[in-house]
This record gives C-alpha cells, sequence and structure tokens, in this order.
C-alpha cells in the first residue's frame, strides 16, 4: 500500500470480514489472520490485534479470555451495535456490488 488513503481502505475490509465472522462465531487473533490470508489479504498480527482492540474499545466486539483450547485465548464476539453495523454496511455493499457488476454487463455510459 502506498498511501495512507488505501491503508484505510485496506482497514476497513478488514473490518469488515471480522464483523462478519464475529457474527457466526466467537474469533480469535490468530484464526482472523489464517482467514483472511486465504482471501489474499497479507495481514499479520500488526494488523488485527490493534484493529481487535480498537473495535472493542467502540463497542463493536466484546472480547472474553478462555483456555478451553489449552492456552489462554481471546475471543471476539459481535455486540449488538456491532452487528447493527455490520448489517447497515452489508446492504451498502450488496448495493454497490449490484451496480459494479450491472455496469460490467452493460458497458460504460455514453
Amino acid at each position: 500500500m502506498n498511501s495512507r488513503y488505501e491503508k484505510k481502505v485496506y482497514l476497513s475490509f478488514l473490518s469488515i470480514h471480522i464483523l462478519y465472522h464475529a457474527s457466526m462465531d466467537p474469533i480469535y487473533g490468530s484464526w482472523m489472520i489464517e482467514e483472511l490470508q486465504h482471501h489474499g489479504y497479507q495481514v499479520g498480527p500488526s494488523h488485527i490485534y490493534p484493529l481487535l482492540k480498537e473495535m472493542v474499545d467502540e463497542g463493536l466486539l466484546v472480547c472474553e479470555e478462555n483456555s478451553d483450547s489449552g492456552r489462554m485465548r481471546k475471543y471476539y464476539s459481535i455486540t449488538e451495535k456491532g452487528r447493527v453495523l455490520y448489517h447497515q454496511l452489508n446492504e451498502k455493499i450488496t448495493e454497490l456490488s449490484r451496480e459494479i457488476h450491472q455496469k460490467k454487463e452493460s458497458g460504460p455510459r455514453e
């Protein structure tokens, strides 16, 4: 990424992915890193953990520590505020995606 603006947009996509997955099941940082890498994102702990902390601070996620897997992990779950934001963003993404794909099919405006 070359500019601050590109980084800002990129982090927004990461946030939407996090909200989506946290709305399904509690997530933890290293799992989220692997999941995002499957989608082609080049992310590491220095991207994910500050973003998760910011999302907790904003009230979009809650964090609980758990040692069920044999080691202490922080699990993140979506809050009601996060769920509302996720659904609003999902509507906007769907609308934009339709518009982009319709434009591809119909060709450029004249």
